[in-house]
Order: structure tokens, then sequence, then C-alpha cells
């Protein structure tokens, strides 16, 4: 089915096609008949065990397709092991000016300059909290408004944290987005301790507070330089961080020089950015303990993707973009692909990167 709607979508703006799919699946949700569409062969749950939380598989839906949990039933329901919902900051803001999302389709990617638009954390709550049973692990990514400062940015972290962390299966800290001025600054090996020293000690007030602890993650950008990985592992293992998700969108062109929209600002995602993602992903668990797991995204659009994505020390992956172009068949190929890796003989150790 959606081999035959993509053609249709891909006519329109890009956001607008979003808009449209998003409440397409909805009203499918509704009458009952999207699980039928897009429901896993009986053979295709596979549960994964991760931060103590037991996934039904380990594909998941990255974060920015749904920014306000509004259709958290509807996405369940394509067979995601995992949603992760948001960006989602302290206040509502519409984001950046319009049109600011772009198919690069001969590349099968994305450029996006969204800005974190979204209808504020309490928006999100009442979303969630509206909620019955749940088909998956969700989780809520946190970020900033765009007019509050760095040196302020703690604030709205705690903000967020404290307004979600009852509702969420784990929170994700997202300073790595290209698309808010300053805000990949916040990577910087002082400015990421004081953060997530700061959220991790709210962490542990929180859990004492509602009687349980919910991981949290942070999200890296792939354009950090080798010293900068180096930095990160260092402070977010020191920190002991509940996992990593590597990785955000890239602000790179490599590979998408010939196409049309290469000159709009905003970050990269999709096939192109597969190789420096799965670098950062690789070279990032052979300097964290292996009691920090790992979340590869960043590129996937096949079963042998997210193989990959695995090989490299992903525990989970994630797709957006692949999902965008492949429909729900990606996720029921990927887990289908991450069950024969893990179910073949042993074939050894990450290799060093």
């Amino acid at each position: 089915m959606y081999g035959l709607l993509r053609p249709l979508l891909f006519r329109l703006d890009a956001e607008a096609a979003h808009g449209i799919a998003l409440r397409g699946l909805d009203a499918l949700e509704r009458v009952g008949a999207l699980g039928l569409v897009a429901r896993l062969p009986a053979q295709s749950p596979y549960p994964t065990s991760v931060f103590g939380l037991d996934f039904p598989n380990p594909v998941g839906l990255a974060a920015g397709l749904d920014k306000n949990g509004a259709h958290i039933e509807a996405l369940f329901a394509l067979g995601f092991g995992f949603v992760e919902v948001g960006t989602v900051t302290p206040r509502p803001q519409s984001g950046n000016p319009k049109p600011r999302m772009f198919r690069l389709a001969s590349h099968r990617a994305i450029i996006n300059r969204l800005g974190f638009n979204n209808l504020g954390v309490d928006a999100l709550v009442r979303n969630v909290e509206r909620l019955g049973a749940r088909g998956g692990i969700l989780g809520i990514n946190i970020g900033k408004n765009k007019d509050t400062p760095n040196e302020s940015a703690q604030d709205d972290y705690l903000h967020c944290l404290e307004r979600v962390y009852p509702l969420a299966d784990y929170i994700t800290i997202n300073i790595s987005s290209p698309n808010t001025a300053g805000l990949r600054e916040l990577q910087e090996e002082q400015s990421l301790r004081r953060l997530v020293g700061t959220l991790r000690e709210a962490q542990e007030k929180l859990g004492a507070q509602h009687g349980k602890r919910v991981p949290m993650l942070v999200k890296v950008a792939p354009d950090l330089s080798d010293d900068d990985i180096e930095a990160a592992a260092r402070v977010l293992a020191d920190l002991q961080v509940d996992g990593v998700i590597a990785t955000n969108t890239t602000v790179s062109r490599e590979g998408v020089e010939d196409s049309p929209h290469a000159d709009e600002p905003g970050g990269l995602s999709g096939a192109p950015l597969m190789p420096q993602a799965t670098y950062v992903l690789r070279r990032m668990r052979t300097r964290m303990p292996e009691s920090i797991p790992l979340i590869g995204v960043g590129g996937i659009l096949s079963g042998a993707d997210a193989v990959a994505k695995m090989a490299a020390g992903a525990s989970l992956v994630q797709c957006y973009t692949g999902f965008i172009y492949r429909g729900p068949v990606l996720v029921r190929e990927c887990v289908a692909a991450i069950r024969r890796r893990k179910e073949a003989p042993s074939r050894g150790h990450v290799p060093p990167a």
C-alpha cells in the first residue's frame, strides 16, 4: 500500500506530506485498519532487553516524526519496538520559517531545518496521559527553547525532565540538532559535563520521588571531530549516563553536492549520513564501557544497514528518513535481518575505530 501512496505524497511539499501522512495513519488506526495493513509477521517480534527495559523488538522510530506525541498509537501499530517522540521544549515555539524540509529523492535523503517546532511540553504530556496501553517502549526527547541562552539551558532541560519523567520509559537529552543556533556548543566537554551532571543529579532525585528509575540517554552529532568524540565519551562514561544515541543529522553535504537542494541549510539525514553516523557510533562504542548501551541511527534504509549498526556496537537501532522512503516494510526487514545476525555463529568483537 505504501508503495502506491508514496508517489502521491512525494508530489506534495515535504512538510505538508508529513502532516497528511500522520493524519492518515491516525484515521486508519481509529477504524482498526492500520494493524491489518502494517502488522508484523508472526516471526518478526524479537524481544530485546536494554537499559533494564524489555523492547518488543530492537527497531525504533527516531525523534522528529511525532514532535508532540499526538500519533503514538498509530506509530506503534506499524511494528516499531519503540517510538521516540519530540523534541519537545518547555514553551511552544513555531520553529524556523517555511519552507524548511526538502527531499533529495535521488539520494534517498532529506534536509530539514525545522528548529524544534512543537506545542510545548505541557501539550505533549496531555497527549501521553491520554494513551491507553502502549504497543512498545516510549521515549521522550527533550530540548531547549530557541530564545533560551546556553547559560540557562539547564533550566529548560530540567523543566522538561521533571514534566515527562513520570510518563516516559526513557528520556533523551537532545544537544545535537543543527537547527537551533548554538545548541551543539553544549557538546563541548565542560559544557557537557555541567549540563549532563546537573541532569543526572535530577534524574536520581526524580527516581526516588516517583519510585522508579527512568533511563536518561544523550544524543550526539555525527559532525564531532575525533577529539570531540573522545571527550564526549569520557564525560558520558564518567557521569554514568544510561545510554547514547549516535547520531543526529549532519551539516555535511558530502555525497549530495549535485542535488538542487544541497545549498539549503539544515540537517541532512538518510542514506548519505550512514557512513559518518556509523563511524561515530563505532568510535563511541570502543571508547565507552560496555555497561552503557548505544542506539544506532542515521542512514538506515535496509536490513543490511541495521545489521551494520549492530556490528558497529549498537544494542538498538532507529530509523526515520528510511521509513519515509521505504514505509513499514523497512521495520520488518530490519527486525528480520537483526534476528538472522543474532542467531548466526559469533563473528567476534567490534573492530577498533
